[in-house]
Parts: C-alpha cells; sequence; structure tokens
C-alpha cells in the first residue's frame, strides 16, 4: 500500500468508504478490508455506524497503531461542549481512545456554531491528545482558508466527492500548495465510471476495470488519497490492485477531459437523495 507524507502524517493512498454500510455487512466488510491490507478506514458520526466499524477493527488481525482512522463531525455537533461530548462517544464506538483525523463533515451553517469555537474545540482535543490531526469536508477553496487561519493545528485533509467527472483543479492546486491532502469520496462516480468508454480502452490495456483505472487516475495523483465504498471481497480486492501499473501523462489527460454529457449527468446524479 503506497502511503502518502503530508504535514508530517504518512497516510495510506486508498482507504476504505463506509457510507451506507451498516450492522453486519458494515463489521464483515472493514473486518476483511483490514485482513486484505487496507490501513486508512473513514467514517462519520452522521453514517450511523461508528460501533459498527469499531468492531470490524477490534475482530481483525491487525494493530489499531497501524490503522489510520478517520471520522467527521455531525452538523448538530459544531458547538464546543458538543464537539467534545460528541467526538468522546464517537471514540467509544469505535472502541479505541484516540483518532488519528476527526474532520468537520460539511461547513457550518449560520445557525450552527461559528466555525471559531467548532475549530477551536478540535485544537483542545488535539491538545488533550484524543485526536492526531483534524480535517474539513466538503470546503471550497475559500472555506478550507478560513479553516486553516483559524487553527492552530494545521488542516490535514479537505474531503470531497473527485471523480473524472467532477473536477476539482482548483481545489487540488490550493492544497498542493499548502500541504493539504485531497481525499476523494465517491471516487467512481457512484457506478458512472463502470461504463465509460475511455476507462474501458484504457483498462484493456493494462488489463484493469475502469473502476480500477479511475482509482489509479486519483491516486498517481499528487497529493490525493481515494476511500471508495465497497462491500464484496472481491470488490475490495480489486480496488486494492491499482497499484501495479501506471497511467501514462496522455491517459491522465484523457481521463480528466471527459465530455460534457458525463459530466452534466454525474451532477444531476449527485444531487439525488440515494
Amino acid at each position: 500500500m503506497e502511503h502518502i507524507e503530508v504535514q508530517g502524517a504518512s497516510v495510506p493512498a486508498l482507504g476504505l468508504g463506509t457510507w451506507q454500510l451498516t450492522g453486519p455487512t458494515c463489521t464483515e466488510t472493514v473486518r476483511t478490508a483490514l485482513e486484505l491490507g487496507y490501513r486508512h478506514v473513514d467514517t462519520a458520526q452522521a453514517y450511523g455506524n461508528e460501533r459498527q466499524v469499531g468492531l470490524g477493527i477490534e475482530a481483525a488481525d491487525v494493530d489499531r497503531e497501524d490503522v489510520f482512522l478517520v471520522t467527521k463531525l455531525d452538523g448538530s455537533n459544531r458547538d464546543p461542549k458538543s464537539v467534545r461530548r460528541s467526538t468522546r462517544e464517537s471514540l467509544n464506538k469505535l472502541g479505541t481512545d484516540y483518532l488519528d483525523c476527526l474532520l468537520i463533515h460539511w461547513p457550518n451553517t449560520p445557525w450552527m456554531a461559528p466555525l471559531s469555537e467548532t475549530v477551536g474545540a478540535m485544537n483542545d482535543l488535539v491538545d488533550d491528545g484524543v485526536v492526531d490531526h483534524i480535517g474539513v469536508s466538503n470546503f471550497s477553496p475559500a472555506r478550507l482558508d478560513r479553516a486553516r487561519d483559524l487553527s492552530e493545528a494545521p488542516i490535514l485533509t479537505d474531503q470531497v466527492q473527485y471523480h473524472p467527472y467532477w473536477d476539482q483543479r482548483q481545489l487540488l492546486d490550493y492544497c498542493r500548495i499548502h500541504d493539504v491532502l485531497l481525499t476523494a469520496y465517491s471516487p467512481l462516480a457512484r457506478g458512472g465510471v463502470l461504463s465509460d468508454p475511455a476507462l474501458v480502452t484504457i483498462g484493456n490495456r493494462y488489463g484493469k476495470s475502469p473502476a480500477q483505472v479511475a482509482l489509479r487516475w486519483l491516486v498517481q495523483q499528487d497529493g490525493v488519497a481515494a476511500i471508495p465504498k465497497a462491500s464484496s471481497r472481491d470488490h475490495l480486492e480489486a480496488n486494492m490492485a491499482v497499484f501495479d501499473f501506471e497511467l501514462t501523462d496522455d491517459e491522465m489527460d484523457w481521463i480528466r477531459n471527459p465530455s460534457k454529457t458525463k459530466t452534466g449527468i454525474d451532477f444531476v446524479r449527485s444531487q439525488l437523495p440515494f
């Protein structure tokens, strides 16, 4: 597994996303992923599966210190008291005494606590030793810049939707300048890449699937990690098999510039509640 070095942290370039994974399926998926070699697991308070994720980590024959574990603050937990309380609850559910990274799930809205108070409470958790790193999710470059200004602790990552049909070049440029990791969720465009002609063609050259090509395109970019969701052992294994080939510059550009039709369709798909 390749790692990305950022702000003194070593983050596995490929992780397991657990959105919509629940119950025993979630636990078994996390256990299987870790036994296959995954060392980066992402969850969130809003997913309602932290306890199942924790059980999966406990069931795997892997040291906790070897797992980069991430969770995210729910929108209802942004004032300092709620940040501290909910993080302790997350630690209890996950069965751990520390988090590798705690993120703000979505930008604070006007009816939430000010961002300064949320970030301040997260800094306190770093000072207390229960959180190693903090970050954000779904932040634009301007919002990310604001969060960085407000935080004494470095903002390690911005977790955003990123795949061939969702251009994040502006954010990625900002992240590279300021040594911030871009973590890509929904890296397969909710299955949209699976029939993409360019990805099929490129995949045939390497004996890889379109999904593997899309993941390779992400992790081959400097400063980008990807957290695809998978539940079957076959898909977990396939997602891991993206470090034994390398795309050419022409192939990287071809994938980076999909048709406007594909991009428009994926934008509509991303707005649907499923």
